[in-house]
């Protein structure tokens, strides 16, 4: 059952601050994505003003010493407590154990920790399934049922569910069975944009570029912007991230196979002001990615006002709304015609940058927050 966040009713509960614990295990790896997401909700709920929740934040002792946040109850996240290891003893020590805590929020369906005490409440938040829209997974059933079994144990142990996007929730509800668990959409912020960088970059192209952002793998399906390269004379692309990948490897043969050498570049990994200096002159941001939980590069393009171009798949639609442009398919032809009439379009708005930034500023972190806050006042009062 897919719930809005914005229905929730205000319930009652104990006067006293609700202790939740956060799982920010993933702030180990603090410019991932999902060390991000961990780092952005704690932070948020942190500086809340007069709130009804005390967090407790389980986290790696060396990512907690390096945090803002020193002096919060902290539960160290350490290999005896994996679920690996807890299901063990868990039925040892579980009638032993006090009652500490109010609720324990799993930041990610990944995540290998659950509470050791059975008695308290689970939020689950599943970012995304994105093997199910993988093609290296498509000839491998068994891979996908471990895969799905693996989230499936957290549902059955959670009380509710939350997903980036209302593309996930569906997902949830036709590949895994939530039951009468509610699936609340409450779609990640995007953080301000930082400072971009004085100078170009050294690889930045010196005429009017494309610009793509991600990891060099499968789904990110950059392949396909080839071939609209090669019908855009005097256009380069950029594709920014990490590409020692051997998805990586076979684009870079693909590159020299079809002398594209001096008009695609593929950096690696860049620093956050070169990325923003990427993304305030691009001509345009090109997204072709077959599978996405939420797409925060799209949000990132459009807070600089740029236009972004995307398949029409999965999330993204939600993300760009009617600002962004689609292609319904990867030939090439059609991805050019789609660009130059999506830049035409863009150039004839006087305010389309405007709209673009306002689209972007309408995901924040402070409505992110709010949402989850509502979401465990609610599954407090059904507990």
């Amino acid at each position: 059952m897919i719930v809005s966040t914005a229905s929730l009713q205000p319930s009652r509960l104990p006067t006293r601050p609700m202790r939740v614990v956060l799982d920010l295990e993933k702030l180990r790896h603090a410019n991932c994505g999902l060390g991000r997401f961990c780092r952005h909700l704690a932070d948020g709920l942190l500086d809340l003003r007069q709130s009804p929740i005390e967090p407790v934040l389980f986290a790696p002792r060396d990512a907690v010493r390096g945090y803002r946040a020193e002096g919060v109850p902290h539960i160290e996240a350490s290999p005896w407590r994996k679920e690996a290891v807890a299901c063990l003893y868990r039925p040892l020590v579980a009638r032993w154990i006090p009652r500490r805590h109010d609720l324990w929020h799993v930041t990610n369906q990944t995540s290998k920790y659950l509470p050791l005490d059975p008695r308290v409440p689970v939020v689950l938040t599943i970012h995304d399934l994105n093997f199910l829209h993988d093609q290296r997974h498509r000839g491998r059933p068994q891979a996908v049922a471990r895969k799905l079994a693996a989230v499936q144990r957290k549902i059955d142990r959670s009380a509710a569910l939350v997903t980036d996007s209302r593309f996930v929730a569906a997902d949830v509800e036709t590949h895994l069975r939530p039951g009468s668990r509610p699936i609340h959409v409450v779609p990640p912020g995007v953080a301000p944009p930082v400072p971009a960088a004085v100078t170009p970059p050294a690889f930045a192209p010196r005429g009017p570029f494309l610009l793509s952002v991600g990891n060099a793998l499968p789904h990110k399906n950059f392949h396909a912007l080839f071939g609209l390269v090669e019908r855009l004379p005097g256009h380069a692309l950029v594709i920014a991230g990490k590409c020692d990948t051997p998805y990586g490897a076979a684009l870079a043969r693909e590159i020299a196979a079809r002398n594209l050498g001096g008009r695609v570049v593929m950096p690696g990994q860049v620093s956050d002001a070169d990325r923003q200096w990427l993304y305030e002159r691009c001509a345009a941001f090109v997204f072709p990615s077959l599978a996405e939980g939420f797409g925060f590069p799209v949000l990132e393009a459009m807070q600089c006002g740029r236009p972004v171009f995307m398949a029409r798949r999965t999330s993204l639609p939600e993300v760009a709304g009617e600002l962004g442009f689609y292609w319904d398919s990867f030939d090439a032809d059609h991805m050019r015609e789609v660009l130059a009439a999506g830049l035409r379009a863009a150039a004839a708005d006087d305010r389309f940058a405007e709209k673009c930034r306002a689209r972007a500023a309408s995901f924040s972190w402070e409505r992110t927050v709010r949402g989850y806050l509502a979401v465990y006042e609610a599954t407090l009062a059904a507990a």
